[in-house]
């Protein structure tokens, strides 16, 4: 969670790697519309949990306006906090997050993934870091995925995945071979 400046310089850096932007000094208007709406999301987490005075609670407030304004246009509904740093958003449509999913270091994921909770239990999936999620997954319920898993596309995962390093797919999602998610995020991120 995004705390101070250097946590959102760091947050903001590692997203640029994980999206593959590394040599860019800041996206382009015309295009980069995942980049910045990355960007924005930091900000609007560092403002909203740094926020201790009318001032910047009035900025916190107007950050949130923008972010959902902008996730509206994305076909997001990622709420603030859920995801550590290095996240890698690869295309925008559909995204569905639960509010009280954490999602681990270096994440890339897909359009249409659904990522929430199930039969009104509160409690949504807790994913490790550099975690690949393939276009369509969904993982649903009160389960935990262990680090370096890729989930393909498609994949319906609703028990936990405690084996690391290890791919998954199918529906209900099965173990499907011991790679690991490395060749599915950006290699800088290894560096």
């Amino acid at each position: 969670m995004i705390q101070n400046k250097e946590d959102l310089k760091n947050y903001l850096r590692q997203d640029q790697i994980a999206l593959g932007k590394k040599e860019q000094k800041r996206p382009n208007p015309l295009a980069d519309e995942i980049w910045r709406f990355q960007i924005l999301m930091r900000k609007t987490e560092y403002f909203v949990n740094t926020a201790d005075n009318p001032f910047t609670k009035l900025i916190a407030f107007l950050y949130r306006y923008r972010y959902h304004r902008f996730c509206v246009k994305l076909g997001f509904h990622i709420p603030l906090n859920v995801f550590e740093e290095g996240l890698s958003i690869a295309h925008y449509g559909a995204l569905v997050v639960n509010s009280k999913a954490k999602i681990g270091k270096n994440c890339r994921i897909h359009a249409m993934v659904v990522i929430g909770a199930t039969n009104g239990n509160p409690a949504a999936p807790v994913i490790g870091d550099n975690v690949y999620i393939g276009a369509g997954a969904k993982i649903i319920g009160n389960l935990h995925i262990a680090d370096n898993v890729a989930i393909g596309a498609n994949a319906v995962v609703v028990k936990s995945i405690e084996d690391p390093g290890t791919t998954w797919a199918g529906v209900p999602a099965k173990k499907i071979s011991d790679n690991d998610s490395r060749q599915n995020l950006s290699p800088d991120i290894f560096l």
